[in-house]
């Protein structure tokens, strides 16, 4: 917890600014408010006995107690103002390094979390930090601040009496740390069990077409039920313990009050000498300071509530920026002036060590080449195109392009080399005009309508509201057909040397696909192709077709050799077309 914390505050450092001001505000304006029981005190010794109020005295007590809480406001506010600023700038570094981190980490982590998960941890997570933090550092320098003060107090009152106090003090501290301790592993847990949830409804509320058609409802319901009760559960928990600090310490504060009234009234009748004589106001003062002096520990143990689910979701947000990053690449070769050539030399590869994929892969690719890639589901089609992209990096082998093993140039050379359209689409938020010129964010307004018609796009986007300039989402009710036009558009627009297309017709229809295939025939003229079909009509055109099963090439040559072998690819091509 400590080291949680710790590091947590290390965010906080570039901001020392704001806690100097915010000790000095929380000192200055609790040091006012200190001084409120002493005129009390005094105001109450001017009223004792009949006929003997000093009015004159207690009007200028009164108006002195008046400037007095003036005061003390104006600081509190000054220290909630810092410990703000304080607090929001330190999650908001936090919140930033994290989202970074995402962009580093290696694809399989993203791949082996939920969307759900992880944006419960970037937003959510931080969230509780923040307040936690707030909490924390307003009312934990604000009660350190008052207890040191009324201690100073109420020595200056009766040593005696304070003695007394202190020693009774321990009692608050030992029930509120067994009562956090206890807590604590209830709020990991709990924490834990929101990213489940999150994740879960992220998941349902994405795909509900899905859910519908297979009438998952009911089993929806009951995962997420489940999930719902068991963070209620643990919810509950947590919040018994947290929720008995409180009045448990209240409970010792109590008797700690007690004890002062008890033992000051005894020595203010002269029942006991030996602990000093006070008169009626400094007894009454006592028992303001006695008040004071007891009520940060409540504050401080409420925050130790706050504490423990800060430090829970902040250990999960460390546990993203713990993960291993890519390895930095900028000291390697550029790739420039790409041929196109590529070659892959005894490549074993798998995503799981227990579990072989990609085996003693070899292929050699001359530039220009058109290379289709076909197999059953889960043979490593789309793998190759991780590898390729280094996506994935290799358990060993080799690949190279342009005579260069990738592993020797910077990735983004290798990618900017690539131009990749995908079966599943993605548009951002952003205007139509954006999206397409998302990998050539200098293009024209004339070069982006000009790769728009050439993927016959233009017709649909002049129909939008504001044509390019319309704002468009993955929700903004655009078909997955238009939006793989869009898509497409990119590549079109970016002329990369290279390109990888993964079932990037999926979504559009017959006619459409086929004026498409014409531009892509232009676009391919001269540049290395890979395209991964599972129509094996769209890839009868390539200058090679690579069989694939089980993650190896098991047939390999143009459409008309494969049929005239009569082997796996004659058997698919067959399925496709039999009666």
């Amino acid at each position: 917890m400590l080291k949680t914390l710790k590091r947590v505050f290390s965010y906080a450092r570039p901001y020392i600014l704001y806690f100097v001001l915010t000790v000095i505000f929380a000192a200055l304006g609790i040091a006012l408010s200190l001084a409120v029981p002493v005129f009390i005190g005094e105001a109450v010794d001017c009223c004792i006995g009949t006929g003997s109020v000093e009015f004159e005295k207690l009007r200028e007590i009164i108006i002195t107690l008046a400037s007095i809480v003036i005061g003390s406001s104006f600081f509190q506010w000054f220290m909630s103002l810092c410990t703000n600023k304080l607090a929001f700038l330190t999650v908001r570094d936090l919140r930033a390094d994290v989202f970074n981190k995402l962009e580093r980490v290696p694809l399989k982590y993203i791949d082996g979390h939920t969307k759900g998960e992880l944006t419960s941890r970037v937003i959510n997570d931080i969230e509780i930090v923040s307040d936690g933090l707030l909490q924390g550092f307003t009312q934990f320098f604000s009660g350190i601040i008052t207890i040191i003060g009324t201690l100073i107090f109420m020595m200056t009152i009766n040593v005696k009496i304070a003695v007394v106090v202190v020693l009774m003090t321990p009692i608050s501290f030992i029930a509120a740390s067994k009562i956090t301790k206890a807590s604590h592993d209830s709020y990991v847990r709990q924490s834990k069990l929101r990213g489940d949830m999150v994740g879960l409804a992220e998941e349902m509320a994405g795909n509900q077409k899905l859910v519908k058609a297979f009438v998952y409802d009911e089993r929806a319901e009951e995962r997420f039920d489940k999930i719902n009760k068991e963070y209620g559960k643990i919810g509950a928990k947590a919040t018994f313990f947290s929720s008995m600090t409180n009045p448990t310490t209240r409970f010792v504060n109590g008797l700690i009050y007690a004890a002062v009234g008890l033992l000051g009234a005894l020595g203010a009748i002269g029942h006991f000498p030996f602990l000093g004589a006070m008169s009626v106001g400094k007894l009454s003062s006592f028992l303001a300071y006695a008040n004071q002096y007891t009520k940060p520990f409540n504050e401080i143990s409420g925050v130790f509530a706050e504490l423990q689910n800060a430090v829970a979701s902040a250990q999960r947000v460390f546990d993203v920026l713990d993960e291993e990053e890519v390895s930095d690449d900028s000291d390697k070769e550029i790739l420039t002036d790409c041929t196109g050539e590529l070659k892959f030399s005894d490549v074993f590869f798998s995503y799981n060590p227990k579990v072989r994929l990609i085996q003693n892969f070899s292929l050699d690719v001359r530039a220009g080449e058109r290379i289709a890639i076909v197999g059953p589901t889960g043979c490593g089609k789309s793998t190759i195109i991780n590898l390729l992209l280094r996506f994935y990096d290799i358990d060993s082998g080799k690949i190279e392009v342009s005579g260069k093993n990738v592993t020797d140039i910077t990735r983004d050379s290798l990618r900017s080399n690539f131009g990749m359209v995908l079966q599943e689409t993605w548009v951002f938020t952003g205007t139509v005009a954006e999206n397409i010129s998302y990998g050539a964010p200098d293009a024209t307004r004339e070069q982006i309508i000009e790769a728009a018609k050439s993927v016959y796009a233009h017709g649909f986007i002049k129909r939008l509201p504001n044509g390019y300039d319309t704002v468009i989402s993955e929700d903004s009710g655009l078909s997955q057909g238009q939006k793989q036009l869009i898509c497409i558009a990119r590549i079109m627009l970016m002329n990369p040397p290279m390109l990888i297309l993964d079932e990037a017709t999926s979504s559009i229809d017959l006619r459409t696909e086929l004026r498409i295939q014409k531009a892509f025939s232009k676009l391919m003229k001269g540049k290395t192709s890979f395209i991964i079909a599972h129509r094996l009509s769209t890839i009868k055109n390539s200058d090679t077709i690579l069989v694939m099963k089980s993650g190896n090439i098991i047939e390999q040559g143009s459409h008309e050799q494969l049929m005239k072998l009569g082997g796996f690819y004659a058997e698919l091509y067959n399925s496709q077309f039999a009666s």
